[in-house]
């Protein structure tokens, strides 16, 4: 695996005892990964294609928020209390991925303070990153024609 995102800022050893936790997955163009609010017990790193962040708006379709590609880190919800998706998933294309289950990797954090810190600032940057994206999408989408940029 590539020494990008989450992998690149750990130790050789830290990588090996995360990946031993993985399991390969894939995902059919049009199949959901996750719905919003549904339990969110695991997550995953995208090795190739891409995967629709959404998010339900009443009376409308579900607005694409974002859409990652290879490397990224799809969910984040299964490291905070009450573990439930804030957002919904759906393969845009096929795609391949690593799977964690969330239980066996918050264990493992549990006991390797070093894991758990690189672990936890890395998801709070994917975390703020795609609260920003959030918000300048539905701005996009939402807000009357002219009525800004987003700071």
């Amino acid at each position: 695996m590539a020494r990008t995102g989450f992998f690149g800022n750990l130790p050789q050893d830290r990588r090996d005892q995360l990946m031993s936790l993985a399991r390969e997955v894939s995902f059919a163009t049009g199949e959901r990964v996750f719905n919003e609010r549904g339990k969110a017990d695991r997550f995953w790193i995208i090795r190739t294609g891409t995967v629709a962040l959404d998010l339900h708006v009443p009376g409308r379709r579900a607005a694409v928020i974002e859409t990652l590609g290879a490397g990224e880190l799809l969910g984040w919800s299964w490291l905070f209390p009450p573990h439930r998706w804030h957002l919904g998933a759906e393969a845009s294309s096929p795609v391949r991925a690593y799977e964690f289950d969330a239980i066996a990797v918050r264990d493992l954090c549990g006991t390797d303070p070093v894991l758990d810190h690189a672990l936890c600032v890395y998801v709070a940057r994917v975390v703020a990153d795609r609260l920003r994206a959030a918000r300048v999408r539905l701005l996009d989408l939402y807000a009357p024609y002219g009525a800004g940029q987003v700071p």
